[in-house]
């Protein structure tokens, strides 16, 4: 099994061409998992883990209902925001300047075949950052994603997840709310829930983070949880 990640940041970088080169990524793993399958070759499967900023755009996933976003085309232009269906699971959410987005592309035959520990594991990931920062977080039962005061009705969402797989390979990730403005979540049902709040680190601690600090800090929890090494 191969557990080297290769890291890498885009930045700010177009909602549409960052699925363009996640899915070029994606598609080349999946092709030599599937060369392997038929050739009868053990043909090594690369692992690569991005981070990344997107413009002001709101996605919906395969799962999602359209209504769900409160914008006509009008208002999302005058919010100068996007607007994309793809084919991640999960409703709809956010992306925007000051939040870590996470794209795992990940063959997890390298790791462990199950789906739902690759969720929790990417919780536990964002859960021990917050953590870092005297932040503490957790799940909310039934629903993906991390919750600052899961257990009350102060519940609000700090990092939403979505992801696709085939063959074991994973693409899509998840949306962690760092600097984020927040009123741009205003504009929708995030995630479809429409009786939960949503929170940023900046909010709750009320000040604005270093993201390369913070960036630093999750991608050594996510690489600890998965036994990766990141190169």
């Amino acid at each position: 099994m191969n557990k080297e990640v290769k890291f890498t940041d885009w930045g700010l970088m177009d909602y549409q061409e960052a699925w363009a080169k996640q899915e070029t990524v994606f598609n080349t793993t999946v092709a030599i998992k599937t060369a392997n399958r038929t050739n009868n070759t053990t043909l090594i499967t690369p692992n690569t883990l991005v981070f990344c900023e997107h413009p002001h755009v709101y996605t919906l996933g395969k799962s999602g209902v359209p209504e769900n976003l409160l914008l006509d085309e009008k208002g999302l232009e005058e919010k100068q925001a996007t607007y994309y269906k793809i084919n991640r699971g999960g409703d709809i959410t956010y992306h925007g300047p000051g939040q870590i987005v996470g794209y795992p592309i990940l063959d997890l035959d390298n790791f462990f075949t199950d789906i739902h520990l690759y969720l929790r594991t990417l919780e536990e990931a964002v859960i021990l950052t917050l953590k870092d920062y005297g932040i503490v977080a957790g799940r909310y039962p039934g629903y993906t994603g991390v919750w600052l005061d899961p257990d009350n009705d102060k519940a609000r969402k700090i990092c939403a997840m979505g992801v696709r797989c085939s063959r074991w390979v994973t693409m899509h990730g998840f949306a962690f709310n760092v600097n984020t403005n927040l009123d741009y979540f205003k504009n929708i049902i995030p995630c479809g829930i429409d009786d939960k709040a949503v929170a940023s680190m900046q909010q709750e601690l009320g000040y604005e983070l270093p993201m390369e600090e913070v960036k630093l800090k999750l991608r050594t929890h996510i690489a600890a949880l998965f036994g990766m090494t990141l190169i």
